[in-house]
């Protein structure tokens, strides 16, 4: 067993996550890798099966658990076999070569005084990857300039795309709340370890995020039946931010008051069905109290 997994999380998308674990298992510093499979209709557990069998563990859950309810799964896993790190990241993402190996050197020069590392996400183009853009405070994200000039960046929030998490750190402050489903989980997860411990942006450590398009969630430009899910974000939202007192609900009502616009602006289609979807994850969010779970350690 290395001292490092890898949990992927992946949903019919075999061969991108075909690419994946061909970059994660050449990695220049090895590690294990954990495979959590939502269920997928795809062929993917035939194509583990086929070509991966021997070097990755995978795991079908047997039904959807989303992206929080995948990531919670994987850590579950890892820490139950005893993994001291754990590297999480969706199937869409490709590592460079030493993207693990710039983490690690990142936790030697911090003396190990970090809970989490996260890597810069480029998209397909070089760019930076907006929707995995690390958050220094609720109202601020880190700067390409900063991106370019810093080696080591402290930040607040980051994304599950390439985040380094130490399992004692998990074990301490919980798993990611699976009850999310999709998104918000990353900067709720990362949120409550940099309550109590650095988290930090490692320049040198560089992961291709392969979304098709570099944009944020954006309900503006949604349609068909992506547009329910957006639900879930805005009621994701209420309850990672409220912990931040009247600063998190100033930025929650701001942040739902300019969508809102937006879309009333710039929406060519279900304009009054994308506003009600904003506010009734809302008002779902302001009842919405999901249970930190912890580890469950196996005897």
């Amino acid at each position: 067993m290395r001292k490092v997994v890898s949990i992927v999380v992946t949903y019919n998308r075999k061969e991108q996550l075909r690419r994946n674990l061909m970059k994660l298992l050449s990695q220049t510093v090895k590690c294990d890798v954990i495979i959590v499979d939502n269920a997928s209709v795809d062929g993917t557990g035939d194509m583990i099966a086929a070509e991966f069998s021997q070097t990755v563990q995978y795991y079908n859950t047997g039904k959807n658990l989303g992206g929080a309810g995948g990531f919670a799964f994987g850590l579950q896993k890892a820490m139950e076999a005893g993994y001291p790190y754990a590297w999480l990241m969706d199937d869409d993402v490709i590592p460079e070569p030493d993207s693990l190996a710039m983490l690690l050197w990142a936790d030697r020069v911090l003396g190990g005084n970090w809970g989490m590392l996260s890597s810069v996400a480029k998209w397909s183009d070089g760019s930076i990857c907006k929707a995995n853009r690390q958050k220094k405070s609720l109202f601020r994200f880190v700067r390409d300039r900063e991106l370019s000039t810093q080696k080591l960046i402290r930040v607040q929030m980051v994304s599950m795309v390439s985040m380094l998490v130490k399992t004692d750190v998990v074990r301490e402050i919980g798993l990611p709340k699976a009850e999310y489903f999709i998104w918000t989980d990353d900067y709720d997860f990362s949120g409550r370890v940099a309550e109590k411990y650095p988290v930090y942006i490692v320049t040198p450590s560089v992961v291709v995020h392969e979304m098709k398009e570099n944009r944020k969630a954006d309900i503006a430009m949604a349609s068909g039946e992506r547009l329910g899910r957006y639900q879930y974000l805005y009621r994701n939202d209420v309850n990672c931010y409220r912990q931040f007192g009247l600063y998190g609900w100033i930025y929650i009502v701001s942040k739902n008051l300019y969508t809102t616009g937006k879309v009333l602006i710039h929406s060519k289609s279900e304009t009054r069905n994308k506003v009600a979807v904003i506010w009734k994850g809302f008002m779902e969010g302001l009842f919405f109290q999901p249970e930190i779970k912890r580890c469950i350690e196996q005897k």
